[in-house]
């Protein structure tokens, strides 16, 4: 089974691709850990892509490309995987239909207004755990005891824009997925298991 989860940021894709992978046994892959890998292991395309990053600029579709097409290649996506973060763009799907055959593409559907406080509620610790506001009111990790912070991605302005990004760019894929008759959508407002249930139950048909 080869799927691509859409969805706008905080739509909860990483979630529900983390409980899917681990149910159908394929793996999951997003752009940002293919990024981090070949950049620590100094890779060809790692080295450009750092040096687009360092830059201050976005990494060009073609060195994406390339990155998730040497990715797709490895031996534990034989039998699928699930791309999260990929594709971004029309210009990115139209590549990736040229090396990939997807199954099924799953739309998080989520409103923005819930979208906003799910994502602007989010704390973090140096430690690696995570929180939200409204199951956690101490702002102390439960784990380490250290100080939790906002990330300046999780901060309503930059949470604003990468919405409106999202719109701009990616929301034309649901379009193009739905015309290839791939396109699944679902209540991302839905509890995390219910909603786990609802993909499962979409990509078994």
């Amino acid at each position: 089974m080869k799927v691509i989860f859409l969805g706008a940021p905080g739509a909860g894709k990483g979630t529900q691709a983390e409980i899917i992978c681990d149910k159908l046994s394929i793996p999951h892959i997003s752009t940002g850990d293919i990024l981090r890998k070949n950049i620590k292991e100094e890779t060809e395309l790692g080295k450009l892509a750092k040096s687009y990053i360092d830059s201050g600029k976005l990494v060009p579709d073609e060195v994406v490309i390339g990155l998730m097409k040497n990715r797709l290649q490895e031996s534990d996506c034989e039998k699928g995987y699930l791309l999260d973060g990929f594709p971004r763009t029309v210009v990115q799907a139209q590549e990736l239909d040229k090396f990939a055959s997807i199954d099924k593409v799953v739309n998080i559907d989520i409103d923005t207004a819930l979208l906003t406080a799910r994502i602007t509620g989010r704390r973090m610790c140096q430690c690696g755990a995570s929180y939200h506001i409204s199951t956690h009111s101490s702002d102390i990790c439960d784990k380490c005891g250290a100080k939790l912070y906002q990330r300046d991605d999780d901060k309503e302005e930059t949470v604003k824009n990468r919405i409106s990004v999202y719109n701009q760019q990616t929301k034309p894929l649901i379009d193009y997925y739905d015309k290839q008759g791939k396109l699944v959508t679902v209540d991302g407002s839905a509890e995390i298991n219910k909603l786990s249930e609802i993909i499962l139950k979409e990509l078994s048909k």
